[in-house]
């Protein structure tokens, strides 16, 4: 119904900013995360927005970027989690970071957020393995990765994937030990794909 909402920050609370647009103050629930990006009050911004409808309330969600609306939309859909719990995962975690928990199985990172026990944590992972796109996953990490150049082929794959693993966190020789495990992947999506699978058990 609304796609997205752009005005001045006239407020912002621990969980929420008041829009201000065409004389209307909207209350927009969001993660802390894109919370902690909103520069201050008087700031014009631009939101995207979920709108929950129930009977005793009508509730606005919103987020910096149509990609963490699209994963909070999948988040919500899967079983107990609900509106509250899709923005508790993405307060502790960033869309990629969630992505790429998902993808490797990391139940343990997810578990992190408040309210999401180990058994939900394990249903985000099977509801949504087969519905994130490894290739956007790394598409978006690896243009924040500076360009190294080169000219070989086998080696840049495992490198990058090996720079993408840093990016995430992850420590450089632990990258560099999953990648190196990695047997027959012919791309930098599915070295990516099987080394953080191969983490994920250490």
């Amino acid at each position: 119904m609304i796609g997205y909402i752009k005005g001045e920050v006239a407020a912002i609370y621990e969980d929420r900013i008041i829009l201000e647009n065409g004389g209307i103050g909207y209350n927009v629930f969001m993660p802390a995360s894109s919370l902690d990006l909103i520069d201050g009050i008087g700031v014009s911004v631009k939101i995207y927005t979920y709108l929950l409808v129930r009977e005793d309330a009508m509730l606005l969600y919103g987020f910096l970027t149509k990609d963490d609306l699209d994963l909070y939309r999948m988040l919500i859909s899967v079983n107990g989690i609900g509106p509250k719990g899709g923005l508790a995962l993405l307060s502790v975690m960033t869309a990629d970071e969630l992505r790429f928990a998902i993808l490797s199985q990391d139940a343990k990172a997810i578990g992190k957020a408040p309210g999401i026990g180990p058994k939900t944590a394990q249903r985000v992972i099977i509801d949504l393995k087969d519905k994130i796109d490894i290739s956007q996953a790394f598409d978006d990490m690896k243009s924040t990765i500076p360009d190294q150049g080169g000219n070989h082929p086998k080696g840049g794959i495992r490198d990058e994937a090996v720079e993408a693993l840093v990016a995430l966190g992850y420590s450089q020789s632990e990258s560099y030990r999953a990648v190196r495990s990695v047997e027959g992947a012919e791309s930098v999506e599915d070295v990516l794909k099987q080394a953080l699978t191969l983490m994920s058990r250490l």
